[in-house]
């Protein structure tokens, strides 16, 4: 098995699971539904054009993050082994981050959720989407927001490809954004079906924040220690 394969997919998992983004996703079914009680079909391309929005968002910030890495390594030549003993630190402060969550909980924690200060900024923002395009739009500078607690393990994944050429760093990055979206994909699929309404996903993460916490930083933690000691 490809060893970029396995960290990627890990790392990916462990971001997809934050509940930052589901806490968003829901803010912005919520703001639509309110708006269009019988029309859940917006409900549903309001989601789909946010998740949209992220995924072009993060991809395009991953570029960057990876042509810094690529600066940083010309810079220490001599140096990557370091960079990604740096990297597997790394990884693994952040999955004691989440853990401690788990165990201390506090909102706003710092490294795995959006800090307080933004939160009233972001519901503002969202309160003013009224259509799937304005979704898109207002999702796309929403990831700004998002970025304070998602961007840990995406940091470390853009690390890891940032030697190899553009098209293989796109199609990684293409990849790891795929896995990012799919829970809020999900989500939005399982409110427009009315599996579960806005408020029980929205209950239901508030329920198991801790849980959801505590797998993020597992998988963090085993994936920094797998890089550290070359197991992965």
């Amino acid at each position: 098995m490809d060893l970029n394969f396995l960290r990627i997919t890990t790392l990916a998992l462990a971001d997809s699971i934050n509940p930052c983004a589901i806490a968003v996703l829901t803010m912005i079914l919520m703001s639509i539904l309110m708006q269009n009680p019988d029309k859940k079909r917006r409900v549903l391309s309001a989601g789909i054009f946010f998740v949209l929005a992220v995924y072009i968002g993060y991809l395009f910030y991953g570029l960057i993050i990876t042509q810094f890495f690529k600066l940083f390594s010309e810079f220490l030549s001599k140096s990557s082994i370091y960079i990604y003993k740096g990297l597997a630190i790394l990884a693994i402060l952040f999955g004691l981050l989440n853990i401690r969550d788990f165990f201390y909980y506090k909102k706003g924690s710092l490294g795995t959720e959006m800090p307080l200060f933004l939160r009233p900024k972001v519901k503002k923002t969202i309160d003013k989407i009224t259509s799937p395009i304005g979704a898109f739009i207002i999702g796309f500078f929403v990831t700004l927001f998002l970025l304070p607690c998602t961007i840990g393990p995406y940091i470390i994944a853009s690390g890891l490809v940032s030697e190899l050429n553009f098209l293989k760093i796109f199609l990684w990055l293409l990849y790891y954004n795929l896995i990012f979206i799919l829970p809020m994909l999900v989500i939005t699929l399982i409110i427009y079906f009315g599996f579960k309404k806005v408020e029980e996903v929205q209950g239901w993460k508030e329920r198991n924040i801790r849980i959801l916490h505590l797998i993020a930083g597992i998988l963090l933690f085993l994936v920094g220690i797998g890089i550290l000691f070359n197991w992965i």
